[in-house]
């Protein structure tokens, strides 16, 4: 029996935080596609890691337990990460808030119940929620506590009509429900956070930079403080340090990392954006 290291959304950022801290453990990869999963796996078995594939819907309640009773088969599940979810461009308002929304807060609910002590999850949010208004109390209240199978038919939730705002509603959501999750985990020994990545250069991103909002985002990208995308390590660098024995007094909390696109939308040359946002 190995310590064991879950992932579901095996792209690009998933592998890069996995790869940082999978070593001597079972990693397991789920992915919508199992194809996908399976990809990912041998990659990583290329270069020493022991890993399994699965296919899994992070929109599924049933799904994620089935992930949860194959991941235990090779022992405590001590590292989790949510790195899977749709973007603008590519879904329809409901399957983002079913996924992006709902699904990440079904994961923290269900691998809050079985982390190993000492252990931390990881989930991967956006920006883009860093851009939504500012919510009422109650809303935050609501995105952060409410039971999970109640939160798509809060009513300021149901009459989103926009994939934009469904995606930016669900990406706040993530950064609340891991506040209102981590006291569950801290019972258990374990911490949680989220990250929230500007653009980073990974397949999903190519998708938005070739989609309908592409020129926004290549102009977005060369008047932020950096002055371009990032990569799928950094982010696995991030991830690694709040992972390990140096972060433990770190949970409950989100990390924005986008190159200061966030700080330059708010107070800089990305300005121009909040007219379309």
């Amino acid at each position: 029996m190995k310590n064991t290291v879950v992932l579901i959304g095996a792209g690009s950022i998933g592998q890069a935080i996995v790869r940082r801290v999978g070593a001597g453990k079972h990693v397991v990869l789920a992915d919508l596609k199992l194809e996908a999963a399976q990809s990912a796996a041998n990659i990583l078995e290329d270069a020493g890691f022991e890993c399994s594939a699965v296919a899994g819907d992070l929109s599924s309640r049933e799904s994620i337990l089935e992930l949860i009773e194959h991941a235990r088969k090779f022992g405590p599940i001590l590292n989790v990460v949510d790195a899977a979810g749709v973007s603008p461009s590519q879904a329809p308002v409901a399957t983002i808030l079913k996924v992006d929304l709902y699904g990440t807060s079904v994961f923290l609910e269900e691998f809050g119940k079985v982390v190993a002590e000492g252990g931390s999850g990881i989930v991967i949010s956006s920006q883009s929620g860093h851009r939504l208004h500012a919510l009422s109390e109650e809303e935050n209240t609501a995105l952060a506590t409410a039971p999970t199978e109640e939160l798509l038919s809060l009513p300021f939730i149901a009459s989103i009509t926009d994939t934009l705002k469904a995606y930016q509603y669900s990406k706040r959501c993530n950064v609340l429900r891991v506040m209102g999750e981590a006291q569950k985990w801290a019972r258990r020994g374990a911490t949680v956070n989220s990250i929230s990545p500007g653009i980073i250069i990974t397949p999903l991103a190519n998708d938005e930079l070739k989609g309908p909002r592409g020129d926004g985002y290549r102009k977005m990208l060369s008047l932020c403080p950096c002055g371009r995308a990032g990569t799928p390590d950094e982010v696995g660098d991030l991830a690694e340090f709040l992972m390990s024995s140096r972060g433990r007094w770190i949970t409950g909390a989100d990390f924005l990392i986008d190159g200061g696109t966030t700080a330059s939308y708010f107070y800089g040359d990305l300005q121009y954006l909040k007219a379309t946002h």
